[in-house]
């Protein structure tokens, strides 16, 4: 089992608002390059995302709930069918999105007991528990030209340490998928 973190993302390391639907000033950033920039399977998730489960915080797990479903393109057919776990104190009915369920317990003892590879996608606040933890495995930043100077940032000033080494790096569109591991067994 795998934790993989995927993040859209700027180059001065900002994660928030990227499609523009949390109505920050500079959100909506990732989309300026086209939406062919974020569509499909940019992350290279293949059958990881076939055989593992989404792990969503409430917040995300709201907003792809409204825009997954509709669709019906082959990336979309795979996100749909996937396994999805909520990360959520309030939210109890996960009927609009196939295959949802909310943590139950303890979001940490979860992914800790999950056997298959666990997929996280925004959810800042479920990353960042994580990467307290120690629990992330992989990082896969699609990095945007872009610098915005705030918001919120995947590695926090005054985070954790991570050591890590590039796994790949490759241009997909305006941006570059980048893969990162860490240089120590872990677990």
């Amino acid at each position: 089992m795998s934790v993989i973190v995927i993040e859209f993302i700027t180059l001065d390391g900002i994660v928030s608002d990227p499609d523009g639907s949390a109505g920050t000033p500079a959100g909506g950033w990732a989309f300026r390059h086209g939406p062919q920039a974020v569509a499909g399977d940019k992350f290279r998730l293949g059958s990881v995302l076939d055989d593992g489960v989404l792990l969503l915080g409430r917040r995300t797990w709201e907003l792809f709930s409204r825009l997954w479903p509709g669709r019906d393109d082959p990336f979309a057919a795979r996100m749909n069918a996937v396994p999805k776990l909520v990360a959520s104190r309030t939210l109890t009915d996960t009927s609009a999105w196939a295959g949802s369920q909310v943590i139950e317990d303890d979001l940490i003892d979860a992914v800790k007991r999950e056997q298959r590879d666990v997929i996280i996608t925004g959810s800042l606040s479920v990353v960042h528990a994580l990467m307290a933890e120690d629990l992330i495995d992989e990082y896969r930043l699609l990095t945007f030209p872009t610098v915005l100077g705030t918001g919120d940032r995947l590695f926090p000033e005054g985070g954790p340490a991570a050591y890590l080494r590039c796994l790949s790096a490759e241009q997909s569109g305006a941006a570059v998928l980048t893969r990162y591991g860490f240089e120590r067994a872990r677990r």
